[in-house]
C-alpha cells in the first residue's frame, strides 16, 4: 500500500491544475480516493460532519448485495446444468461450448461446476457494464471539471442482476449507456435523477428488445432448439395460466433462488440478508421495505376474494407474489434508493405502499408485464417529489396553526 501511496504522489503534480493531464484529473482523483481516503477536510466549522459519506454508503450496498450475487452465478450455473441434463440437444451459448470444449462438468449436483458455469454468463456482463457505463461517467466528470462520483458504483453492481444470463452483451451496454446518460447525467448527475438509473437501463432494453429480455426464451443459459429445453418463467407462466401452474413449483425452492429468472432477482432469501445489512445499518428504509409488503398483501388478497372467470392471475397467493420475479430484490435494493425514493418518512409509507399495490396490479390486470415490479417503482419514482412535497406543506400548516397565537 506504502508503493501505490507514493506511486499516485509522485503522478499527482501532471493532473492537478498546470499539469500536462489536467483535463483527466477526474480519473487520478477516482483512483485516488477509491483506494485511500480522501486527504481533504472540511474548513469551516458550520458544515455538519458525519462518518457516512458517499463511499461507505455505496460499499455498504455492495455489502448487502453479495448474497445475490452469489445466488446469480451459482442459480444461473444450475439451471443452466439443469437444462443440459434434462437433454438439451445443443449448445447454443458460447458459455456452455467453453465449458464442453475445456472438459468441465455440467453436474448440476456439483457445487463447483455450477459456480464455473454460472460466472462465465455473470461475469462478461457485469464487465461490460463497469467499462462501458464507467467511460460515461468519466466522460461526464471531464467535461463537467468535476469527481468522478461513487453513485455508478451501486448502479453497476445492481444491472447486470436484473438481467437474464442470455442478454446479448452490446445489449448490456446500450442499455447502462441510456441508464446512465438519460437517467441520470442529464438531470445533473449523482443524487440529481428523479429516476433510477439502473431499472430506467432495463426498462429501456425491455421496450426496446422484449425478445431478449421477457419473450418466449427460457430465462436460464441453455436456450437451446425446439426440441430442447424451453418454456417462460414461472411468473410469465401465472401470467397466463394463474395460481393452477404453480402446483409444479415448491415454494421453497423459489424463496431460496432456484427458479429461473432474472441472475440476481430469484432468491428471496438472499434479499431479505442484503435487507437486514441496509436496515441495521439505516442505509435502507425498512419503512418502504415494509410498505411494499403491506401494498402487495392487501391487493393481491383483494383480488383472491374478488376473483375472475376470464383472469386465473386473480387467484395467485400473495405469498407467491413475494418469491416470484423481481419482487423482492425491487423492493429491498430498488424501491429503496435514497436519490430517486422520498426523502420524508410519511411519504416513503404512501410511496411503498403504492408500490405494492400497483406490482400486484400490472402482475395480475395485464398479462403482457408479468413482472411488474420494474414499472410499479419507476412510476412511483416520478411521485415520490409530489408526496414529499406534501408532506412538508403538511408540517408548515401544522407548524403555522400551532404558533398562530
Amino acid at each position: 500500500m506504502r508503493f501505490l501511496r507514493a506511486l499516485l504522489d509522485r503522478q499527482a503534480r501532471s493532473f492537478k491544475k498546470g499539469g500536462k493531464f489536467e483535463k483527466l484529473y477526474p480519473l487520478y482523483e477516482a483512483s485516488d480516493t477509491f483506494l485511500f481516503t480522501p486527504d481533504h477536510v472540511t474548513a469551516g466549522p458550520s458544515h455538519v460532519r458525519d462518518g457516512l459519506d458517499v463511499k461507505r454508503l455505496m460499499m455498504t450496498v455492495v455489502i448487502a448485495l453479495t448474497g445475490c450475487v452469489y445466488m446469480a452465478i451459482y442459480n444461473t450455473g444450475y439451471q443452466a446444468n439443469l437444462a443440459i441434463a434434462a437433454g438439451a440437444p445443443a449448445l447454443d451459448t458460447w458459455q456452455s461450448a467453453l465449458v464442453a470444449a475445456l472438459g468441465w462438468s455440467f453436474d448440476p449436483g456439483s457445487w463447483s461446476a455450477c459456480v464455473i458455469h454460472g460466472a462465465l454468463y455473470y461475469l462478461p456482463v457485469l464487465m461490460v457494464t463497469f467499462a462501458v457505463g464507467g467511460a460515461w461517467e468519466a466522460l461526464f466528470a471531464i467535461v463537467r471539471r468535476h469527481e468522478i462520483n461513487e453513485g455508478f458504483l451501486v448502479t453497476g453492481m445492481l444491472f447486470p442482476l436484473i438481467l437474464p444470463p442470455t442478454i446479448p452483451l452490446w445489449q448490456a451496454a446500450l442499455g447502462i449507456s441510456f441508464g446512465v446518460v438519460i437517467g441520470k447525467e442529464i438531470f445533473g448527475g449523482t443524487g440529481m435523477n428523479i429516476l433510477n438509473p439502473a431499472l430506467t437501463a432495463r426498462a429501456f432494453i425491455f421496450f426496446a428488445y422484449p425478445a431478449d429480455m421477457s419473450g418466449d426464451a427460457v430465462w436460464v443459459a441453455a436456450t437451446t432448439s425446439n426440441d430442447g429445453v424451453s418454456g417462460a418463467t414461472w411468473l410469465a407462466q401465472t401470467a397466463l395460466g394463474g395460481a393452477e401452474v404453480l402446483t409444479g413449483l415448491d415454494w421453497e425452492d423459489a424463496f431460496i433462488g432456484f427458479v429461473p429468472g432474472s441472475m440476481g432477482e430469484t432468491s428471496t432469501l438472499a434479499c431479505l440478508l442484503g435487507a437486514a445489512v441496509l436496515v441495521i445499518t439505516r442505509v435502507g428504509s425498512w419503512r418502504i421495505m415494509v410498505s411494499v409488503a403491506v401494498g402487495t398483501f392487501m391487493t393481491a388478497s383483494l383480488l383472491n376474494v374478488v376473483g375472475s372467470e376470464t383472469n386465473q392471475a386473480f387467484a395467485v397467493a400473495p405469498a407467491w407474489h413475494f418469491v416470484l420475479g423481481g419482487w423482492a430484490f425491487g423492493a429491498v435494493f430498488m424501491a429503496t434508493d435514497p436519490v430517486s425514493a422520498p426523502a420524508s418518512d410519511p411519504a416513503r409509507y404512501v410511496y411503498g405502499f403504492l408500490v405494492g399495490v400497483l406490482v400486484v396490479l400490472i402482475r395480475v390486470v395485464n398479462p403482457a408485464y408479468p413482472e411488474g415490479m420494474m414499472l410499479a417503482i419507476l412510476f412511483m419514482n416520478l411521485f415520490a417529489p409530489v408526496l414529499d412535497y406534501f408532506v412538508v406543506r403538511s408540517n408548515v400548516k401544522r407548524r403555522k396553526a400551532r404558533y398562530a397565537g
